[in-house]
């Protein structure tokens, strides 16, 4: 469970991240706060392990706030104004989302909180499908197929679960986990790869196709891991 808190002056704004974050069961509001004094409070009191932070505040910005402290709790900025998106990134915050916020990308967001806060058994991603927010483990994707504006992902349980996105997001979230694409349609997960060639790569009983424009990329990443494999 991740413990948030929102801190922003305008109460409708505040009002539509409460509403996004009880749509999502690992989340929980810890306590909202309407200025950086009362942000302060709230972060000497509770546990914070997330906080939705305003920058145009009175007083005192969403970003010198952040700035003053000494131990930052991961933090989304939220704002109406795209100037300020260099100096929130400065500070290593996790995203930077512009007002008025919908849910679709505060799901993406909060995914990256989620997905940082798990150890890399306990890896997964939250995928909406069929009107839920369902959580798949990375290491049990054995492939995932771009269909237009749908992405297709082929579980070890052979259930296969389609949900709204496009596979460059999705390559982007899947990079440096054993994945690799081999197609501008397609990425594989090399741990199930079982025979491949300069056209194809088998992944059990699945055939998936290389595109010419990804071969190299991908024969230089299997025969890595087909190397390293034959060493242990």
């Amino acid at each position: 469970m991740i413990n948030c808190i929102i801190v922003d002056d305008e109460p409708l704004a505040a009002l539509l991240l409460e509403k996004h974050i009880s749509r999502i069961e690992h989340l929980k509001l810890a306590g909202k706060a309407e200025n950086a004094m009362d942000a302060y409070r709230l972060l000497q009191t509770k546990s914070v392990d997330l906080m939705f932070l305003d920058i145009q505040m009175p007083h005192l910005t969403g970003i010198d706030f952040l700035r003053s402290l000494p131990q930052k709790p991961p933090t989304i900025f939220t704002t109406a104004y795209r100037d300020f998106a260099i100096e929130g990134f400065e500070l290593e915050a996790v995203d930077y989302l512009l007002k008025p916020i919908t849910f679709e990308r505060f799901f993406k967001s909060v995914e990256r909180v989620l997905r940082n806060s798990t150890d890399s058994q306990e890896d997964f991603i939250l995928i909406k499908t069929e009107g839920m927010n369902r959580k798949i483990f990375i290491q049990e994707i054995i492939y995932t197929e771009s269909q237009r504006n749908d992405i297709k992902m082929v579980l070890v349980s052979n259930e296969t679960i389609i949900s709204k996105g496009t596979i460059t997001d999705l390559e982007s979230v899947l990079s440096g986990r054993n994945f690799v694409r081999v197609h501008r349609s397609f990425i594989i997960n090399s741990k199930f790869v079982t025979a491949f060639s300069n056209n194809e790569v088998i992944l059990g009983a699945y055939h998936i196709p290389v595109g010419r424009s990804y071969k190299n990329e991908f024969n230089a990443f299997v025969t890595g891991i087909f190397k390293g494999s034959a060493n242990q």
